[in-house]
């Protein structure tokens, strides 16, 4: 076991680029929470956009349009749990649930060319003197631009639930939908919306992992994050600068565990593995008490004969 083969600066910024996939997901769901409406599906919206994205990013050279296609497709993936569960009103557990088995099994139908295939880099942004900087320019001013898109889209998602009128609409939505389509609001569209937004984000999260933080295609390789990015949400307490810290925090889980793992600690590997989700059970039971802050419609079907 050595111990002094772990660099904290790495650690660190090796912390950042793992939180981005969880922090993204866990933004769109909580949106679409927000609204009222409960996603089960973020695993296989995150799978399809990864495949994505690296199939886009491989074929046409550019990472960026990676991430757009992973984007376009995890909101197209959205776009059935919003026929199911706005238009035909299924459960919404179930179907969340259905769309993530119908993700898993597509990508790995999509992905079956692109096992063992390089995807082209992503470019860093290099910040003049910023960058340069001896350890916090290493953390925090040496990454890629879908990393402090992450960021930023945490602090405008938190902006605009807080102080807009689209936010306090959304949140209306969720809290009781019955009366917000009594004032005139349309309900399934606003719903719809959030869903999309959702399945966009998830599929931007996926593609990150398979571009940015492993950048290979394996079938299903973003092993249940999807679910950590649900779990998530509730420890924020649907709060988006809580779940930018939430995503921090199981984001280290896991390069903590990996460089254990490479420093030969004395605790078997299956255990440090399982690790994150073990931390993520334990603080699902911790917070399971407290459902004070989560919306009053969540999970509720809207029916707009009544």
């Amino acid at each position: 076991m050595d111990l002094s083969a772990i660099n904290p600066v790495l650690l660190i910024a090796s912390l950042m680029v793992a939180a981005t996939p969880l922090l993204l997901a866990a933004i769109g769901e909580l949106v679409v929470e927000k609204s009222g409406v409960l996603n089960l599906g973020v695993e296989g919206m995150m799978i399809v956009g990864a495949i994505a994205g690296f199939a886009t990013a491989v074929e046409t050279g550019s990472p960026l349009l990676g991430f757009v296609a992973a984007a376009a497709a995890g909101a197209l993936l959205s776009l059935l749990f919003v026929i199911m569960t706005q238009v035909a009103l299924a459960n919404q557990v179930a179907s969340g649930l259905a769309l993530t088995l119908f993700g898993l099994g597509l990508s790995a139908l999509m992905g079956q060319r692109y096992v063992g295939v390089k995807p082209p880099q992503m470019g860093r942004v290099d910040i003049p003197l910023l960058s340069d900087l001896p350890v916090v320019g290493r953390i925090l001013f040496g990454h890629d631009v879908v990393l402090y898109f992450g960021i930023a889209l945490t602090a405008a998602v938190w902006a605009v639930l807080k102080y807009s009128r689209v936010g306090l609409i959304l949140r209306a939505v969720g809290e009781n939908h019955d009366a917000a389509h009594a004032l005139g609001y349309k309900v399934v569209k606003i719903r719809t919306l959030a869903i999309l937004f959702g399945g966009a984000c998830a599929g931007l999260g996926g593609a990150y992992i398979s571009l940015i933080r492993v950048p290979q295609w394996t079938e299903g390789m973003t092993a249940g994050i999807g679910w950590i990015a649900l779990a998530l949400v509730v420890f924020a307490s649907w709060k988006p600068w809580r779940a930018l810290l939430g995503a921090y925090l199981f984001g280290g889980v896991t390069v903590v565990q990996l460089n254990l793992q490479a420093a030969g600690v004395a605790i078997p590997v299956e255990y440090l593995a399982m690790s994150p989700y073990l931390i993520t059970i334990l603080v699902l039971v911790i917070l399971s008490a407290d459902k004070s802050s989560a919306p009053a419609s969540l999970g509720r079907s809207f029916h707009a004969s009544r």
